[in-house]
């Protein structure tokens, strides 16, 4: 019986030796900037101050962007908004010819 407590016991002792704790990376979806969250942190003590936005693709379907700031989330949102084509803005312009 001792015996078998003992291989419990280091096996136990050998399996902790081999986890590792996982680390969780977020990146900044505008510029990049990384941040890490071990496994015993939660992802917003780690995420302290950045701002996380959720995107509804269509039911069901979500997606995440983090931002370091409030400059990268502005940076972002400005890329995702339509362009106009500038052909199209000066056709209503003066005319300059007469």
């Amino acid at each position: 019986m001792l015996q078998l407590l003992g291989n419990k016991l280091q096996l136990l002792l050998f399996s902790g030796v081999k986890m590792r704790k996982k680390k969780t990376r977020f990146a900044c979806h505008s510029c990049g900037k990384e941040v890490e969250c071990s496994s015993g942190e939660l992802p917003c003590e780690a995420l302290e101050g950045w701002l996380t936005v959720c995107y509804w693709e269509g039911p069901g379907m979500m997606s995440n962007y983090n931002f370091c700031s409030f400059t990268c989330a502005k940076s972002w949102v400005d890329s995702q908004v339509p362009k106009i084509p500038a052909v199209f803005l000066e056709s209503f312009g003066e005319d300059k010819t007469g």
